[in-house]
């Protein structure tokens, strides 16, 4: 894939390809084995940016979450191929009644775990996955630059803020000299428009961010193979477009 492709996270000095590839279907609709070939084809394509989380895929029967964390991690042993891909990862779902959230015992305990479950030693970019208006944004975002600092983290990032917080949230990281979001990941697509475009738009173009919206086809609402209510229980994803 050509340099004139690539965009830049925010500025992070990281760049990855137009399109990203989601890791909740790890361990979920997809196999180990078939997360390998998929994980093989992406990079032999160019398409090396990968994301997940450690909550990926807690809501599958049997799983307690980290299983898509842990397939990639297999595959980068197998493979080798960790310095050809961008890794991102979140933190802040629940885990369990004690996992959750973005204080920095739990965030420093978090990516530990995801470290081992990924089998490396850096994550490029470590997104909090929702906020948490239970810790003071200082202290979150303390937390993050330190693990920054550390090397264990390249870059950080947000999903599931709104606009206020969010630019609260680069307001205090640029009153303390700490690092600031350079991502913000926002339910966005050609049906679900309203949040992203109210507000969170604007402060990602006034900040400079980049922007990795989730639910890009709205569950696959967008590529028409749901005709008619019934279908969604076709597919193991379908609920999440019955109420579109």
């Amino acid at each position: 894939m050509s340099q004139q492709k690539l965009r830049q996270l925010g500025d992070s000095g990281i760049e990855v390809p137009r399109l990203t590839f989601g890791g909740n279907v790890f361990g979920w609709t997809v196999d180990e084995k078939t997360s390998f070939s998929l994980l093989d084809a992406l990079v032999e394509k160019g398409l090396f940016f990968i994301d997940t989380a450690d909550v990926y895929s807690r809501w599958a029967p049997g799983n307690e979450g980290g299983e898509s964390e842990t397939i990639i991690g297999k595959w980068l042993k197998k493979s080798g191929k960790r310095d050809s891909i961008v890794l991102a990862t979140k933190v802040g779902m629940e885990l369990s009644p004690e996992k959750t959230g973005l204080k920095p015992a739990y965030i420093r305990q978090a990516v530990e775990d995801s470290l081992r479950r990924l089998q490396t030693d850096v994550i490029d970019l470590y997104q909090a996955h929702r906020d948490d208006e239970t810790t003071p944004l200082l202290d979150t975002l303390k937390a993050f630059d330190s693990l920054i600092k550390e090397g264990k983290v390249r870059a950080i990032g947000a999903s599931n803020y709104n606009a206020k917080r969010l630019q609260e949230a680069l307001d205090v990281s640029k009153q303390h000299g700490l690092a600031r979001y350079e991502t913000l990941q926002p339910e966005y697509n050609l049906y679900d428009r309203q949040e992203y475009e109210s507000g969170l738009e604007q402060v990602a173009v006034k900040n400079g961010l980049g922007v990795i919206n989730y639910y890009s086809l709205a569950s696959g609402f967008l590529s028409g193979k749901y005709k008619k209510p019934e279908d969604a229980s076709k597919s193991k994803r379908g609920q999440g477009i019955v109420d579109k």
